[in-house]
């Protein structure tokens, strides 16, 4: 049995180990691999394990030993999976390993909007403080988020968990999803997504991205929201327009934009979002705590050993 890693660096720059794969065969693992090198690298392996590797038909086509792909990541859009299906090949995932980091990233990024912790410790630092003739001192706007709206699109794992804690922060917090009203907490109040819009202090993306989601958030949406609201994107670069975003930014149609994610990564020296001072930006790895990537692994190995053993877990 041979098993390549295709990019294994994401989730293990060194600090974790792949040796339990080593129980079941022989294994080669690659930092990352470059398009052009995916055939190569896969022709002789029966287990493949990718992270954002691409796996399309054209490439299965090629690959007559390829019995399994383990995606180390929630998310499998990297693999055609009626192209895998029709080979025959097993396909599984990782869902839900990052939930809690994800989630606590989401109010790491609304703290330092409204409590700019690092930026008065900059302060503080550079003298700002000293020189006051005041015991306190500061200037930027501070907001206290309880009683404000927190607003969520889609309540999947991790925007049921950002829900439970906007709660515990004392908001009102309100959703946009299939679940029915019975079905959500007490604490969720169904709304449209018109409604949402209107009504949210803080709005935040926990939504796939599809054609139907596919830059919902743009000059019209932006339109119905209050410029005084947080934006917040956790979920996929293209849910938002972010040309539009950034014009509101500049504009004061929004109070500030966090994400962990863009439309092209890494992201392009030219991309609007970073010219503008009130967008936060995080290098997409909100994920990638010690903690988070040691439940992938695990499971990633557990999902190898469950398909070897001929009873595979999590298939998708």
């Amino acid at each position: 049995m041979k098993i390549v890693i295709l990019d294994g660096h994401a989730a293990n720059p060194g600090d974790l180990s792949w040796e339990a794969l080593k129980d079941f065969g022989e294994l080669t693992i690659y930092d990352r691999t470059d398009k052009e090198d995916t055939i190569e690298r896969s022709k002789d392996a029966d287990i493949v394990l990718t992270n954002k590797v691409v796996f399309g038909r054209k490439e299965l086509e090629q690959l007559s030993q390829l019995k399994y792909i383990g995606v180390t990541a929630t998310g499998y859009n990297v693999v055609d999976m009626e192209a895998a299906h029709e080979r025959g090949i097993i396909v599984t995932n990782v869902p839900a390993y990052s939930t809690e980091s994800v989630a606590q990233a989401v109010f790491a990024h609304l703290l330092n909007i409204t409590n700019r912790v690092e930026h008065y410790a900059d302060q503080v630092r550079g003298g700002k403080w000293s020189e006051s003739p005041y015991f306190c001192y500061w200037d930027t706007l501070l907001t206290e988020l309880s009683g404000k709206t927190f607003g969520i699109v889609g309540l999947g794992n991790i925007g049921m968990r950002v829900a439970a804690i906007a709660n515990a922060f004392g908001m009102k917090v309100a959703a946009y999803t299939s679940k029915s009203q019975e079905a959500l907490p007490p604490y969720i109040t169904k709304l449209s997504l018109d409604e949402l819009y209107a009504e949210c202090d803080v709005l935040s993306l926990h939504c796939p991205l599809t054609d139907s989601t596919h830059q919902m958030i743009n000059r019209e949406s932006i339109g119905k929201m209050k410029s005084s609201a947080i934006l917040i994107n956790t979920g996929r670069g293209a849910l938002i327009s972010e040309e539009d975003v950034a014009a509101a930014l500049k504009n004061n149609r929004l109070r500030a934009y966090c994400t962990d994610v863009l439309c092209e990564e890494p992201a392009a020296v030219d991309n609007p979002l970073l010219q503008c001072e009130n967008a936060f930006v995080t290098p997409h790895n909100i994920w990638a705590t010690h903690e988070s990537r040691s439940r992938l692994v695990n499971v990633v190995i557990n999902n190898v050993r469950a398909f070897i053993e001929g009873h595979p877990q999590n298939a998708v």
